[in-house]
């Protein structure tokens, strides 16, 4: 059991001295697992004898008991951190082995024939691919603009024609403007690729082709700390990468 719980399952037996002991030990847990009984009272302003007194209050034998959990603690920590990386590190392989068996021909057949190319991303993440998308496909002389608004997008939907081609990039493919703009332009005929997660959503199916990816979240946080998974962003960039590649195979044999 964490110290934490203990804390929780004992709280009604301890004091005020009680509580300053344990404020010290959890805002300095990696000190505390290496300093001596009488080097933790001088810190709390407390004697050796109520140090023994609250790790008892908590049902273990003593201090030495106490050093013992904080030490457990430390291990189980650093053997979940070697869990996550190791799942990430899975996740980056698989995810790199996965997109680059797909047939992107399709995707990079309407960016060729393109006459003008426009990027609409939903939020600041999707900004930062098409950022990219826009980076990559520059060194092909293929100049993508990046529509940034509302206003802006219904300007110039009005002269989009079909041999243009619109990519938007959404993480869940139903962002309320990203479809609205999807519909707009499957009524005049204007091509559109679509990025966003692997599920059903509105957005793919009204594009003319969509590219996928499946995200991963990792819990890398405490419980205690009531912070949201942290999610892997990685795949995006990969796809983009990679139909890039293939974009450019694509182009030269269609050049030869």
């Amino acid at each position: 059991m964490k110290l934490e719980e203990l804390i929780n399952k004992r709280k009604g037996a301890l004091n005020q001295t009680d509580m300053v002991i344990w404020k010290y030990i959890f805002n300095n847990k990696q000190k505390c697992r290496h300093m001596s009984i009488h080097d933790l009272a001088k810190e709390c302003c407390v004697s050796s004898t109520t140090v023994v007194r609250f790790a008892q209050k908590l049902s273990l034998d003593g201090f030495s008991e106490l050093k013992a959990v904080l030490k457990i603690e430390e291990e189980q920590s650093i053997h979940e951190e070697q869990d996550v990386l190791v799942a990430i590190t899975s996740f980056y392989q698989h995810s790199w082995k996965e997109i680059v068996k797909r047939n992107f021909d399709d995707a990079s057949k309407l960016m060729y024939s393109a006459k003008r190319v426009f990027a609409y991303a939903s939020g600041y993440v999707q900004s930062n691919v098409v950022q990219e998308i826009k980076r990559l496909f520059f060194f092909d002389d293929v100049l993508i603009y990046e529509v940034r608004g509302q206003e802006e997008f219904h300007s110039l939907v009005k002269m989009m024609t079909p041999n243009d081609l619109v990519i938007m990039v959404s993480l869940s493919g139903e962002t309320p403007l990203a479809v609205e703009f999807a519909q707009k332009l499957q009524l005049k005929d204007v091509p559109l690729i679509s990025i966003t997660r692997l599920h059903d959503n509105t957005l793919a199916g009204l594009s003319t082709e969509n590219l996928y990816v499946t995200p991963a979240t990792f819990q890398i946080y405490e419980a205690e700390e009531d912070k949201t998974p942290y999610q892997s962003m990685l795949p995006y960039f990969l796809l983009i990468e990679i139909w890039y590649v293939k974009y450019k195979l694509y182009r030269n044999n269609k050049i030869k």
